[in-house]
């Protein structure tokens, strides 16, 4: 089965930026529609960005033009760059993984996503 190991949280200053990535057991990466999803304390979980196995990729409104979402399939690694972070960015941060294509408009949330990571903390202040 596949598994998915996220790194790169951390804590930073508003203004600032991280990288996140996300390594696959498998090769998923090339046959998926795979992203990022948040939890803040208190709210429900949320696509932050999503890649199609075509490259095509897909942002909330709430981060478009400050997060970069890309692939490397060789290296089975999936990666969020975050630029301008603002405090309101704070969440638990999760890769996940559904077979098939991003479009139709499911892929911002939860349920469409059959793979996922343990998560990693990003704390904006």
């Amino acid at each position: 089965d596949v598994q998915l190991v996220e790194s790169g949280g951390g804590s930073v200053q508003a203004g600032g930026s991280l990288r996140l990535s996300c390594g696959a057991s498998g090769s998923i990466y090339g046959d998926a529609c795979v992203g990022w999803l948040r939890q803040a304390p208190g709210k429900q979980r949320e696509g932050v960005a999503a890649i199609g196995f075509n490259g095509n990729t897909r942002y909330a409104d709430s981060v478009k033009g400050r997060f970069t979402i890309s692939k490397d399939n060789a290296k089975n690694t999936l990666y969020l760059q975050m630029n301008s972070l603002k405090p309101e960015d704070t969440a638990m941060y999760y890769c996940a993984a559904a077979r098939g294509s991003c479009s139709g408009g499911n892929w911002p949330y939860p349920d469409f996503f059959g793979y996922w990571g343990q998560g990693t903390q990003v704390t904006v202040s």
